[in-house]
């Protein structure tokens, strides 16, 4: 790992990147979503808990945006206020994505593209890393550049599921998740060459926020493919529409139009 070096001062401020990042990071989420409004895929007549889940991480990123352009304008101190209300908007959004996961699975609505365990595995990991990666940068807050590049790195577990909706899924069967994973992967390594352009070496962070996001990509292929994902699929579905779901079978495509969030 290289020593890190002061910023060059050249080259400005690390402000408006993380900034210009963020607001690069939301409109690839609102074009993921986007499309699927508009391809009909998405419908306003989904469940409650859809609605929800959408206002809550949707939510999140205005959030997110708006951090980052309070510490660009030098605003810290509506930030570190915002910052509260922010550390409990995380923590809903762990038990919110990770329940609507479990009621879209047990109700045998898995995307065909992926393996229905490999589905349930991955969207909880993926939202637990998320709300880890937060959960540093909380107790990093006064160590700037640790903090801004941990939730920077969260923000980028945020995009998968945008960019699980802007690719070809369906042609990428059954490497999809890793099309995803190499997709966000983009996010951590874009963070790193500004490193090394800016200061001349790469902040540990990013290095800690890369190893979370693999981390979680390998231990959701080690979970989902052993006896231990077998025994979590068969106790979450239990009593429910799932459990007639072969858990490590892809669906069928259907043969109407794609609805998702049902």
């Amino acid at each position: 790992m290289a020593t890190l070096a002061g910023p060059r001062p050249e080259l400005g401020r690390d402000d408006r990147f993380f900034l210009t990042m963020a607001i690069a990071m939301a409109l690839i989420i609102a074009a993921g979503f986007s499309l699927q409004l508009a391809m009909g895929r998405s419908t306003f007549a989904a469940p409650w808990r859809v609605h929800l889940h959408a206002l809550v991480f949707f939510g999140w990123v205005v959030l997110y945006v708006t951090q980052n352009a309070l510490v660009t304008r030098g605003s810290m101190a509506l930030h570190r206020r915002l910052g509260w209300v922010g550390a409990g908007w995380a923590g809903a959004m762990v038990v919110v994505g990770i329940s609507t996961t479990l009621a879209m699975v047990r109700q045998g609505a898995s995307p065909f593209f992926f393996l229905p365990l490999y589905f349930l595995v991955m969207n909880s990991l993926s939202v637990l890393c998320f709300g880890g990666l937060i959960a540093a940068a909380i107790l990093l807050r006064r160590r700037t550049e640790w903090h801004r590049r941990l939730l920077y790195c969260a923000m980028a577990v945020l995009t998968g599921p945008a960019f699980g909706r802007l690719l070809p899924m369906p042609l990428m069967i059954p490497y999809a998740q890793w099309g995803v994973f190499a997709a966000v992967m983009v996010w951590p390594a874009i963070g790193i060459v500004a490193d090394l352009r800016r200061r001349g070496a790469v902040h540990p962070a990013f290095w800690y926020g890369v190893a979370a996001i693999t981390g979680t990509q390998l231990a959701m292929s080690l979970i989902a493919y052993s006896p231990i994902g077998l025994v979590i699929y068969e106790t979450a579905m239990a009593g429910s529409p799932g459990a007639l779901v072969a858990p490590l079978e892809f669906a069928p495509p259907p043969s109407g139009p794609l609805i998702t969030g049902r």
